[in-house]
């Protein structure tokens, strides 16, 4: 018997807003807003999938930069050269062992990137 349920996903960041908006772009997500109006700017950013097809994403204000690898991480399904022109690096490019890519966002957080199946 399971004594917990997966809720959400959170991502840290030092520019919380900016990440906010890199993610919803790169994924098609929009901000989740509330019935009682703006939200604080230093408070987390909820996300949504507005399909509702994809996990709820909380992006949550950090002092710190990201100095060592992720120890959970987003995979996500998507057009390499479009992540790369959204600001997205490379950290390791797939490989015959490995079929996909390691990438980081604009703060440095990794994600796999799997390429769309053709």
């Amino acid at each position: 018997m399971a004594v917990a349920r997966f809720k959400d996903l959170c991502l840290d960041a030092r520019d919380h807003q900016a990440q906010a908006d890199w993610w919803c772009a790169v994924l098609g997500y929009v901000r989740h807003e509330s019935g009682d109006g703006p939200r604080d700017p230093t408070w987390p950013v909820p996300l949504r999938d507005p399909s509702g097809a994809g996990p709820f994403l909380w992006v949550n204000p950090v002092a710190e930069p990201k100095t060592v690898k992720n120890r959970m991480h987003l995979d996500v399904v998507g057009d390499l050269a479009g992540l790369l022109a959204a600001g997205a690096t490379m950290v390791r490019p797939r490989a015959e062992d490995r079929p996909w890519d390691v990438l980081a966002d604009p703060e440095g957080n990794e994600f796999c990137a799997f390429r769309p199946e053709a």
